[in-house]
């Protein structure tokens, strides 16, 4: 039983660490587009990975490790406060999806980076009283097409980590 524990609270360690990295690398080749503050999230991979091959309390502690870590190095108190709105929204709604198992790891994805992305808007358009609603629509395209290549992302490691272990769900 403590091996057990000491492994997962190695892995959430790791999975943080390679989170951050992630995060860190996105944050330094950003995308060219006209439209400010998106991102491809590709440390989102981890969070998709934990919601289907660990269990959803997990996926909820790697998210808050992710957003308190990455606020604390690399943005500030605003920053973590959308972010956390984002991956608390995002993570809910991957896992309830992803219960079924009716659905695809892509479309899973993809309704989370919407998600995450609509969690975030609305915060702002509370915080400023600003109707952001064209805003909305085109983060709501941005974050299907991300979550598309983040699902896509995630396939190969899930099925390569459940070869190696002999796990899967």
């Amino acid at each position: 039983m403590n091996r057990n524990k000491t492994f997962r609270i190695a892995l959430c360690g790791i999975l943080t660490a390679i989170m951050l990295v992630l995060g860190f690398i996105e944050s330094q080749f950003p995308l060219p587009v006209p439209v400010p503050g998106i991102k491809l999230g590709l440390s989102n991979t981890i969070l998709l990975f934990a919601v289907y091959m660990l269990d959803v309390p997990t996926a909820f502690v790697l998210m808050l490790l992710k957003v308190t870590l990455s606020g604390l190095l690399f943005g500030g108190v605003s920053a973590m406060l959308y972010a956390l709105a984002g991956g608390v929204v995002s993570v809910a709604v991957m896992s309830l999806l992803s219960r079924p198992r009716r659905m695809s790891v892509i479309v899973v994805s993809m309704l989370g980076g919407a998600a995450h992305n609509a969690a975030q808007t609305f915060l702002a358009m509370a915080v400023t009283r600003t109707d952001l609603s064209v805003y909305l629509g085109i983060l709501l395209l941005v974050g299907l097409a991300c979550g598309a290549l983040t699902g896509v992302c995630a396939i190969p490691v899930m099925k390569h980590v459940r070869l190696r272990n002999g796990r899967g769900k």
